[in-house]
């Protein structure tokens, strides 16, 4: 189990105090943006080298301009704000898998952010042509010293007609208590005293933007699965996130693939490396891969293995698994494995499953 699945809300295991689990302040994910950026209205006039806002303020030509659906320019075309989450809670109880799970939705997460920044962070989504469509960020307790400007950057939020909200992560003392214990952790806020004078104080800090949140998820009795399908339910929308496969084909004499889900061996089909004729070339030619599927129970391995894959594609859902790498063996990762890998490839993409192939051990020969 690695540390980062210990800080995890589970019912019988206990996560640590929150440890970074996704981008640090101001760091981006590679997780994919949500929804497009909306077009610039044709023949928009141009903005006065100055006009009033709506608070009276005087805005000089080339200065921001809140129309109250957008945040732009005097000039330059609108830009559309992204959709924003504030993730908050108490320490233990789960922000970690809150925040991946948006991250799996394609949301751009920031953790620990300090509060006084959000609006500079929307502001530059805003920019970004509508590749940062949705941005939640994490504010916890580990930003303390920061955590008073919080009310002061809602309120800017609100003054702009930013779309925000709040997701308060909770979980009753005892959980906490336990989680904390089992991992061997303090609390953030505890200092010298005990686990639970940290978990009151941080209550008590947390208190108002609790009663401000949106949606508040008591994890106490919650796994790591049913918090994820719960974070499904409020963000996914009305198209269920899919698996995402990586077909990797491998030789087996340089070793096992690292982060193989699953691994399968192709040894069991003869060798094109024995052809002459087929020696020099890999398994993306069309003459070996006639050769290897020609074989005794290359076709009916790829429609059975194909078949089981769909029922474990179908748990890894269930379960909240939305990665998984298959790796496909033999000798020297050049022919068979090469092969099967190009057409089981083929085949999930058939089925609707976004899939990328890599040929590890390709020319090594």
């Amino acid at each position: 189990m690695t540390e980062h699945e210990q800080e995890e809300p589970v019912a019988s295991r206990t996560p640590d105090a929150e440890a970074p689990h996704a981008a640090t302040a101001g760091e981006p994910h590679t997780a994919e943006t949500g929804a497009p950026h909306k077009e610039a209205r044709e023949n928009r006039p141009r903005q006065p080298a100055a006009v009033d806002t709506a608070d009276g303020a005087e805005q000089k030509d080339g200065a921001e301009v809140n129309t109250g659906t957008t945040i732009e320019k005097a000039g330059v075309a609108e830009a559309a704000i992204p959709e924003l989450v504030i993730i908050s809670g108490m320490s233990g109880a789960g922000r970690s898998t809150a925040a991946k799970c948006l991250e799996d939705l394609g949301w751009f997460v920031v953790d620990n952010l300090p509060p006084a920044l959000i609006p500079t962070m929307v502001e530059l989504g805003a920019r970004s042509q509508g590749n940062v469509a949705r941005i939640a960020v994490v504010v916890d307790v580990r930003g303390r010293r920061f955590f008073d400007n919080l009310r002061e950057s809602l309120a800017d939020l609100e003054t702009k007609h930013v779309t925000r909200r709040i997701v308060f992560l909770e979980s009753s003392d005892d959980a906490l208590v336990r989680r904390f214990e089992g991992v061997r952790r303090p609390h953030p806020l505890q200092g010298d005293g005990r686990i639970v004078d940290g978990i009151a104080a941080e209550r008590e800090l947390l208190r108002e933007l609790r009663g401000d949140a949106d949606l508040v998820i008591d994890t106490s009795s919650l796994n790591v699965h049913e918090l994820r399908a719960k974070m499904d339910a409020q963000f996914a929308g009305e198209e269920e996130p899919e698996l995402r496969a990586t077909v990797m084909s491998f030789g087996f004499k340089y070793g096992l693939p690292v982060d193989a889900d699953l691994v399968v061996d192709m040894r069991f089909l003869p060798n094109p490396h024995w052809v002459p004729e087929l020696r020099q070339y890999t398994g993306l030619n069309e003459e070996v891969a006639a050769y290897v599927f020609n074989q005794p129970g290359a076709k009916e391995f790829l429609d059975r293995y194909a078949e089981l894959l769909q029922l474990i594609r179908t748990g890894y859902r269930r379960e909240g698994k939305r990665y998984v790498t298959i790796a496909v063996g033999c000798t020297g990762g050049k022919h068979r494995s090469v092969a099967m890998s190009e057409k089981l490839a083929a085949r999930l993409v058939s089925e609707g499953v976004e899939t990328v192939v890599v040929h590890r051990d390709m020319g090594r020969e």
